[in-house]
């Protein structure tokens, strides 16, 4: 089970006893509701408040009788409370609560899951202020383009993590919301009042329309959010582990010399273990979004078909959201990076990173722009096939030697081009942080 990757904060917030301490808060507040309105003594909401408790075992024991989870904890409340348990639940159906009590938990999911993505980007930001100007050549296609500098890299993960962010905050908004308006929404046995005031005290926005359930689109928007934040740290991972291999190595992940073990059988072995496993539970958190999406078509005013689904789904995407978070947080600020490998590997393909400034400068020469690409393409792969540095090979190519000096030639191999704007993108991170 996915379990085994929560936090216990983030167990918590799904276990038996904080759900049913939310279902008995939801309770209380309505009953308090309708004392303020005069409809209950306010002796009775005491006595309810002195006694008011739940025992989570007995509520599975009643349970298996009832098979119904909110009559088997009203049956228990009210062993404990006595006579003064008739308020509870008046004019009240199951998804008042239910619903109601997921919008909290999912919001304490929301909150823990942000304190996550934060720590992350600040990770994030610090390593792309590190390597501003580390240079290091960029792939398209998984070959050799241009260069660019690790920092910058860095800094396109931080924006895509602060967009989700927002989404994130977004969705949070879209999920805290609550009802206490009765079977199917039209407040027969409770006015709109109630459910105002438990809302307010709750935190929440009540539902301007619900049937007898929340609509499922706000769940679906929000299980969506956590598939793309998810599969932000995919992205971040997958890089990862490319730019680990032992072909390229320029990174590594952190490895616990003298206790960690790559291979049970491979002594030699340092396996990015951290970054698939994050891969692979991208997947899982993937996975929820399709059946949230189904979820959001319910019979009439309401069906259960999405209960056995959320009762899963929920928990698991939030847990291995919030696993992942702190997972990738962890790889990124103990990640070693080699600055003298990414000069190697840059260096590797004899100069040809630099054709396009080779070719701008021979059109700036007079040369049509078709005419300049095959001349700096067929000088490329002469370069590439005979293994000798471009520059070499570009300039003895007539007609180059006669449009470009040597020294026209030496400004477009001149790495500094690709660092001299690093620092205004680098900078721009600024206004990513957060207290």
């Amino acid at each position: 089970m996915i379990e085994r990757y929560s936090r216990p904060e983030m167990a918590g917030v799904f276990s038996d006893e904080t759900r049913f301490a939310h279902w008995l808060e939801i309770e209380i507040l309505a009953v308090e509701a309708r004392v303020e309105m005069g409809e209950v003594p306010a002796s009775d909401l005491k006595e309810i408040k002195a006694k008011a408790s739940f025992d989570v075992e007995r509520i599975k024991d009643l349970e298996k009788k009832t098979r119904h989870d909110v009559a088997a904890f009203l049956d228990n409340v009210a062993e404990n409370v006595g006579e003064a348990a008739r308020h509870l639940h008046y004019g009240m159906t199951s998804s008042d609560i239910l619903d109601t009590a997921l919008a909290l938990q999912l919001r304490d999911a929301s909150n823990l899951l942000m304190n996550g993505i934060n720590r992350l980007i600040r990770s994030v930001i610090v390593k792309a202020r590190e390597h501003a100007g580390t240079l290091m050549v960029a792939r398209t296609h998984g070959i050799h383009a241009e260069p660019t500098t690790f920092g910058l890299k860095l800094a396109g993960w931080a924006f895509e993590l602060s967009r989700g962010r927002e989404r994130l905050e977004l969705a949070r908004d879209a999920i805290s919301v609550g009802k206490i308006s009765g079977v199917v929404g039209t407040y027969s046995q409770l006015p709109p009042e109630v459910e105002r005031f438990v809302c307010e005290r709750l935190g929440l926005h009540p539902d301007p329309a619900s049937t007898q359930v929340i609509a499922r689109d706000r769940h679906a928007e929000f299980v969506s959010t956590l598939a793309i934040v998810a599969a932000a740290i995919e992205r971040i991972a997958t890089e990862i582990r490319h730019l680990a291999r032992t072909e390229v190595r320029e990174v590594e992940e952190a490895f616990a010399e003298g206790e960690q073990k790559g291979s049970s059988a491979m002594p030699h072995k340092r396996n990015p273990v951290r970054t698939e496993r994050l891969t692979g539970l991208a997947r899982v958190v993937r996975a929820a979004v399709v059946p949230s999406l189904e979820n959001i078509a319910l019979w009439h005013e309401r069906d259960i078909s999405h209960s056995s689904v959320e009762r899963i789904l929920l928990p698991d995407a939030c847990m291995a959201l919030d696993f992942m978070l702190v997972e990738a947080a962890d790889v990124v600020e103990n990640l070693q990076v080699f600055p003298q490998r990414m000069r190697a590997n840059l260096d590797q393909s004899f100069g040809l990173v630099y054709s396009q400034s080779l070719l701008l400068a021979l059109i700036d020469a007079g040369l049509t722009r078709d005419e300049a690409y095959r001349t700096v393409q067929e000088a490329a792969m002469e370069a590439w096939n005979t293994e000798t540095q471009l520059a070499e090979v570009i300039s003895k190519r007539p007609e180059v030697s006669g449009r470009l000096s040597a020294e026209d030639i030496d400004r477009s191999f001149d790495e500094s081009r690709y660092l001299s704007h690093a620092g205004e993108v680098i900078a721009r991170l600024d206004r990513l942080e957060r207290p």
